[in-house]
């Protein structure tokens, strides 16, 4: 198989689809990789090792769109990628459609099939190519909220860790899963004082016997949430549907119960957000205020960490990557009932029932799009 991998395009997104150690994979066992030039430059991968890997490097976008029969990017295709996608041309990379009704709309009318890095699952429930992505954004949360708390980014100029005399920060983290869980020990480890939430008591269970008494554990509800929201000085959400959109946990009327300048860290904003103020932002300029409540919504958080985060996404991302070429899409799907809960999108149907869900488009099953 001709595997393509673009330079990213979306703002200030330095991390790539392949790193050199996986293209070198691809091509020892048979498959040629075309990268664009200068694509792995941000996370610190020349051309030169990508050649040494045995690649062949194309100058643009679109020389490496038409060759490819599988595009393997990081992101979701931007407006001018997804009008080079053609029917039967695999697309392997995080999709996030059911908050985007015109990219969902463009990877339909193009006939390609795409293959969502988030929905994919495994044996335990788990979802492992979003996995190594929600533990980078979790670990950075606090520390972009610690940033958005300081007073010259109009935060409330608060500490995490205060100082003797002067008492921490009070951090509330929405969801206790591996976004929440990272979120949480690096906020306890910078000295604030943390509360997780979530609705599910065996996961509750779970983080108090790995963590003891490095945060607190309240069941979520309601009321409980609007108490906690309305102390703390910092909120980081970190509620997950996969392939849904993000549940709307926090709405603009307890923005008024906040502290002026505290500040609200939606990791979820990939999804929508799970803030009701929440919209998307860029790491060029990733905070706006509403209501005097400052917001950091970074659409592709580990993209300031590209190094670390295209390594770990290409560590997991690999394996699939090598089923798809080496089997075909429709093999390597019917082989791996895991693999195929990453399809969304195939000739021209939806192929996954909780984005068709959130934009009201019907869905064809994934069962059915792989005897089309």
């Amino acid at each position: 198989m001709i595997i393509g991998c673009p330079a990213e395009i979306k703002p200030q997104e330095f991390r790539v689809g392949l790193t050199p150690n996986a293209a070198q994979e691809a091509v020892r066992h048979g498959h040629a990789v075309l990268m664009q030039r200068g694509a792995g430059a941000g996370a610190g991968f020349d051309d030169s090792a990508y050649v040494a890997a045995g690649a062949t490097i194309l100058d643009t976008a679109e020389e490496v769109f038409a060759q490819a029969e599988m595009i393997v990017k990081v992101k979701e295709p931007q407006a001018p990628e997804r009008a080079m996608l053609r029917e039967g041309q695999v697309l392997f990379t995080y999709l996030h459609l059911a908050p985007d009704p015109a990219q969902t709309r463009d990877l339909l009318a193009s006939g390609c099939t795409a293959i969502a890095y988030e929905t994919v699952t495994d044996a335990q429930g788990g979802l492992p190519l979003l996995a190594p992505m929600s533990e980078v954004a979790g670990k950075l949360a606090p520390q972009m909220g610690a940033w958005t708390l300081q007073k010259a980014n109009g935060g409330r100029g608060v500490l995490m860790g205060g100082v003797p005399g002067v008492g921490p920060a009070e951090v509330v983290v929405i969801g206790g899963g591996v976004v929440g869980a990272h979120a949480a020990r690096i906020a306890a480890g910078m000295g604030a004082e943390v509360t997780v939430l979530d609705r599910s008591l065996p996961r509750l269970r779970s983080l108090d016997d790995v963590f003891g008494r490095v945060f607190r554990t309240r069941f979520s509800s309601a009321a409980a949430t609007a108490e906690l929201v309305a102390r703390a000085d910092m909120v980081i959400g970190a509620v997950l549907i996969p392939g849904a959109a993000a549940p709307k946990l926090v709405t603009r009327a307890q923005l008024s119960e906040m502290k002026p300048g505290a500040a609200i860290v939606d990791v979820a904003i990939d999804q929508g957000g799970c803030f009701e103020t929440s919209r998307p932002t860029t790491h060029q300029d990733p905070i706006y205020a509403v209501d005097g409540i400052m917001h950091y919504c970074v659409a592709n958080m580990p993209g300031a960490v590209a190094r670390t985060s295209t390594i770990a996404l290409s560590n997991a991302t690999m394996p699939y990557m090598l089923a798809l070429a080496d089997k075909g899409w429709r093999q390597a799907c019917e082989d791996d009932p895991h693999l195929l809960d990453g399809l969304n999108v195939h000739a021209g149907h939806l192929t996954y029932y909780a984005v068709g869900k959130a934009l009201g488009i019907d869905v064809l099953s994934p069962g059915l799009a792989l005897k089309q």
